[in-house]
């Protein structure tokens, strides 16, 4: 048996492949005849299979196949016949072995494109955009009381939270103020947030008379234990640092409990810190706790309760909780005209600006000048500076006004 395959200029048979070849050089002008001899393979008998004319044709009788390598256009640069290389397995597939038939070029096609469509992300049958998804900024403005603004670090979620109500109990004189910063996930801070504020009030209309504010600091301190306990019955991790501002009567109440802190701006712009920061570094919260029976460890260039955490006061932190309480400190003064405004910020801000500092970027925005006051332009700009200091923190920054309560 024989057959004929016309090859043009096929890689296959190039001519440093000498298995196949008998002649010496297969890349001549005319048409030549490459012999295989496939000895290891059985055929039928010639005279079945084969006619007249291709049995003469043969070479060989142990040589059933003949391969003939067509001629080369001529005319045909160096660099088009090895690109047209490339085509060889596909155009002698293609072509007919009658020297008068004309070749027919087999192009692969590309295949078209797929469109995957992209499915809204949901959760029981509600669609929910990004922003739902994973919050990276939240801002709220009330013209002539506050602004806030929260901005998400380099964390998974943001873990700060703020609350504000005013015209407590129909009093525009009256309202109250709030930044948490979470620790180890945010359900401390989303409760601190939703319930402390309800705590204060309820403690405050119920221990402190009208006519005076002599045991306001107390219903302070119980509205923050509290808020405590009952996060400690939900059976939740993480803890959370807080910052308050009660305006009652024409008083300033602000309390803390961790690094969240409040600073004021009195006239002439001169900064002045309403708070102190629990830390374990302070020696009064250190002795406090080796007191109790814990220790203060130095990790990663900062002083920690019991090598964890590096707040000594906050809600939550069950596993803490002997050594890392919630009793808030608390300070008290009377509103006066110099009293330009207060700043309630997590340590996102405070980690990378100074007080002074917080205070003179944003004092120019608050008080007077021909243009209306802007006091979340002021907020922004602090986070965008402590952001372009180094913050990977959540930042939270918080700006009353005090004029209006005077």
């Amino acid at each position: 048996m024989s057959c004929s395959v016309a090859v043009s200029s096929s890689p296959v048979f190039s001519p440093s492949s000498s298995l196949f070849c008998n002649k010496p050089s297969i890349l001549s002008p005319s048409p030549e005849t490459l012999t295989l001899s496939l000895a290891h393979s059985k055929f039928p008998s010639s005279s079945s299979l084969s006619s007249p004319t291709t049995a003469q044709s043969s070479p060989s009788p142990s040589s059933p196949f003949r391969f003939r390598l067509q001629k080369q256009p001529t005319g045909l640069s160096s660099s088009s016949s090895s690109s047209s290389s490339l085509l060889g397995s596909d155009q002698a597939l293609g072509s007919g072995s009658g020297s008068g038939s004309p070749q027919t070029i087999l192009k692969r096609k590309r295949p078209g494109k797929l469109d995957i469509p992209v499915a809204e992300m949901s959760f029981a049958g509600v669609a929910m955009t990004p922003r739902e998804i994973r919050r990276d900024e939240l801002e709220e403005e009330r013209e002539g009381s506050y602004s806030v603004y929260c901005k998400r670090g380099r964390r998974e979620a943001m873990e700060d939270r703020f609350s504000a109500v005013v015209n407590f109990h129909g009093d525009q004189k009256q309202a109250f103020f709030g930044v948490f910063d979470g620790h180890g996930g945010a359900k401390a801070a989303e409760f601190a947030a939703e319930n402390l504020d309800k705590n204060i009030l309820e403690e405050v209309t119920r221990r402190v008379d009208d006519d005076g504010d002599h045991e306001i600091e107390e219903a302070i301190k119980r509205g923050y234990l509290n808020t405590d306990s009952e996060f400690l019955k939900e059976d939740v991790r993480g803890g959370s640092c807080c910052v308050t501002a009660l305006i009652r009567n024409g008083n300033l109440v602000v309390s803390n409990a961790g690094d969240c802190r409040a600073v004021m701006s009195s006239a002439g712009g001169l900064a002045k810190a309403l708070t102190s920061d629990h830390r374990p570094s302070r020696e009064d919260e250190k002795n406090r706790i080796e007191t109790l029976g814990g220790y203060v460890d130095l990790c990663h260039g900062m002083w920690r309760v019991q090598g964890s955490l590096a707040v000594s006061r906050g809600i939550g932190d069950r596993h803490l909780k002997q050594w890392v309480i919630a009793e808030p400190e608390t300070k008290i003064l009377q509103i006066k005209p110099e009293h330009e405004f207060v700043i309630l910020a997590s340590d996102g801000l405070w980690d990378k600006v100074s007080n002074q500092e917080a205070v003179d970027i944003a004092r120019p925005f608050c008080i007077g000048g021909m243009d209306a006051p802007k006091p979340m332009m002021a907020c922004k700009k602090l986070v965008e500076l402590s952001v372009s200091r180094g913050s990977i923190d959540d930042i939270s920054v918080m700006l009353i006004q005090l004029g209006r309560y005077i």
